[in-house]
C-alpha cells in the first residue's frame, strides 16, 4: 500500500507536467500552423504570377521568336549596368583562310535577286488562280519592283515623263495595268525603247531568254547563251549567272563541265551560295553513293572518297542548315521567292526547288546526305557564336525570311529555338497549382474526398512500415521510451 500510494505523486507529477508541456506547445503549434497558412497563400501567389507570367512568355516566344524577358533584359537593363555590345569583336570569329574578321552585323544580311526566279505572269499567277494562296509577299514584289525600276529607267538625274510612267507601271500590280502603262511610255518616246545603251537592261533581257529556252528544254541553246553572257560581261558576276549555267549542265549531266564552273566560282575569295555548296557536294557524293552503306562503313570505315564527299555535304549544310529537309522531302516544297537571303529558308527553297532533281538522278546520293548531314551539327555545337568552315550563323535571317516567304510556309529557323526545361517546368508547375484550386472552389467535397484517398494511398507504405515495427520491437520498448 505504500509503495503503491508513494508512486501515485510520481505519476501524477509526469502527467501534469505533459498537459502543461501540450498546452504549452499547442500556443507555439498554432503559431506555426498559422504562418504556414500565410506563406501557403503566398507561394500560391506566386505561382499564380508566375503562371501568368510564362503564359505571356510562351505567347510572346511563339508569336516573335524570342524572349521577352531577354530582351528586356538586353535593351533596357545592360545599359543601365554599363554593357556594351561590341559588333565588331575581331579574333573570336576567323575565315577560312585564318584571317580574323569581324561577324556579319544584322544590317548585313542582304537580300539578293534570286537567279532561278520564275516567271510571275505564268508559273506565280497559276498557282494563284489554282490554289487561291499568294506565292509571293508584298515586300519580295517591292523589291522587284524596284529593280525594274533601276533596269528599265534611264540613267539621268531627272525622270523624263515616259519613266515616270514606268516607274507607276513596275509598281502596279495588275498585270494588265502595267501592260497598258508600258505602251503609254513607249507611244511617249520611241526612240528611247530602241537605244539599248543599258548594259544592265541588255545583261538582264539576255538572262531571261536564256531562262526561257531552259524551260522549253533547248538546254544547249540556253548554256551557249549564258557562256556567251559571262564571256561577253565577266565583270557582272553578281548577278550569279553562273548559277542558271551549274543548274543547266546538271540538266545535261555534263558532270565535268559543271566541275570546270565550280573550280572557277568556288574559290575562297569569292561568295558562296547554297547553288555552289551543294553543288559541289553533289559531285562528290555521286561518285561514292552508288556504292554507299552505312553498315559497311561502320564495319570499316569511310575511304578517303567517301572521306571527302561526306567533308563535303557538311560543308554545305554549315552554309545552309535548312536545305536538307527539303531535299530529303522531310518538309513540303513551296514556289520559290523572287529574292533570297543567302544562308536562309528563302535560299534553301529556291535551290531545293530546281535541284531536288538533281540529286535524285545521282543513285544514292539522297542516302548518303540521310546518313551524314546532321553529323555537321556536332562540329559546330555553338552556330550562332562561332563556325568551323564559315562565318557563325547570321542570327537575323528568320526576320528577313519570314517577309520573303508567303505567311501560309512555316519558316525553318537555326538553330532550333526550344523552350529551356526550367520554364517548361514551372509553366506545368503552375498549372497543375491553379487547376487544383479552381477544383477545390468549385467541387469541395469532392476534392475532400480524393484529397483524402490520395494521402492515405501515399502514406500506405510508411503505415505499413510503422506496423511491421511495432510487430518487431518488444511491446515495453514505447513505454520504456517515454519513461527516459
Amino acid at each position: 500500500m505504500e509503495d503503491s500510494t508513494g508512486s501515485n505523486p510520481q505519476s501524477l507529477g509526469f502527467t501534469d507536467k505533459l498537459k502543461s508541456w501540450l498546452s504549452w506547445s499547442w500556443t507555439y503549434v498554432c503559431f506555426i500552423w498559422f504562418g504556414m497558412v500565410l506563406i501557403m497563400i503566398y507561394v500560391l501567389w506566386i505561382f499564380l504570377k508566375s503562371f501568368l507570367l510564362q503564359i505571356f512568355e510562351w505567347w510572346y516566344f511563339r508569336k516573335y521568336g524570342t524572349s521577352f524577358i531577354e530582351q528586356v533584359s538586353v535593351s533596357h537593363l545592360r545599359p543601365l549596368l554599363g554593357g556594351v555590345e561590341n559588333s565588331s569583336t575581331t579574333g573570336l570569329f576567323s575565315s577560312v583562310n585564318g584571317d580574323a574578321e569581324p561577324r556579319p552585323s544584322v544590317s548585313e544580311c542582304k537580300v539578293w535577286r534570286n537567279p532561278l526566279n520564275l516567271f510571275r505572269g505564268a508559273e506565280y499567277n497559276r498557282y494563284t488562280w489554282v490554289t487561291g494562296k499568294e506565292p509571293l509577299t508584298y515586300y519580295d514584289m517591292n523589291l522587284s519592283a524596284q529593280d525594274h525600276q533601276t533596269f528599265f529607267t534611264g540613267d539621268t538625274q531627272q525622270l523624263r515623263p515616259e519613266d515616270a510612267v514606268m516607274q507607276k507601271a513596275w509598281r502596279e500590280r495588275n498585270p494588265q495595268a502595267r501592260i497598258r502603262a508600258a505602251y503609254q511610255a513607249i507611244e511617249m518616246n520611241h526612240e528611247k525603247w530602241s537605244s539599248g545603251k543599258d548594259i544592265n537592261l541588255l545583261v538582264y533581257i539576255k538572262r531571261r531568254l536564256a531562262m526561257c529556252a531552259r524551260k522549253l528544254g533547248r538546254i544547249k541553246e540556253a548554256v551557249k547563251m549564258m557562256r556567251d553572257l559571262m564571256k561577253e560581261f565577266p565583270l557582272l558576276g553578281m548577278l550569279n549567272i553562273h548559277e542558271n549555267l551549274l543548274e543547266a549542265l546538271l540538266e545535261l549531266q555534263a558532270y565535268a563541265d559543271v566541275q570546270a564552273v565550280l573550280a572557277k566560282y568556288d574559290d575562297i575569295s569569292l561568295p558562296k551560295s547554297a547553288t555552289i555548296c551543294y553543288t559541289s557536294a553533289l559531285l562528290k557524293a555521286r561518285a561514292v553513293s552508288d556504292k554507299f552503306s552505312p553498315e559497311a562503313a561502320s564495319r570499316r570505315g569511310l575511304s578517303t572518297a567517301e572521306m571527302n564527299a561526306v567533308e563535303a555535304i557538311h560543308r554545305a549544310v554549315e552554309f545552309n542548315p535548312h536545305v536538307p529537309k527539303y531535299l530529303l522531302e522531310m518538309k513540303s516544297l513551296i514556289l520559290p521567292p523572287e529574292h533570297i537571303l543567302k544562308r536562309g529558308d528563302s535560299e534553301a527553297v529556291a535551290y531545293a526547288f530546281f535541284h531536288l532533281q538533281h540529286w535524285k538522278r545521282a543513285e544514292g546520293a539522297l542516302n548518303l546526305l540521310h546518313c551524314t548531314w546532321e553529323g555537321t551539327f556536332r562540329i559546330i555545337p555553338y552556330p550562332l557564336e562561332k563556325g568551323h568552315l564559315f562565318y557563325p550563323y547570321p542570327g537575323c535571317t528568320e526576320t528577313a525570311d519570314r517577309e520573303l516567304l508567303p505567311s501560309f510556309h512555316e519558316v525553318s529557323v537555326y538553330p532550333k529555338k526550344e523552350l529551356p526545361f526550367f520554364i517548361l517546368f514551372t509553366a506545368g508547375l503552375c498549372s497543375f497549382t491553379a487547376m487544383l484550386a479552381m477544383l477545390t472552389h468549385q467541387f469541395p467535397e469532392l476534392m475532400g474526398v480524393f484529397a483524402k484517398a490520395f494521402f492515405s494511398t501515399l502514406f500506405a507504405p510508411l503505415g505499413f512500415f510503422a506496423d511491421k515495427m511495432e510487430s518487431f520491437m518488444p511491446s515495453s520498448f514505447w513505454h520504456q521510451l517515454t519513461q527516459i
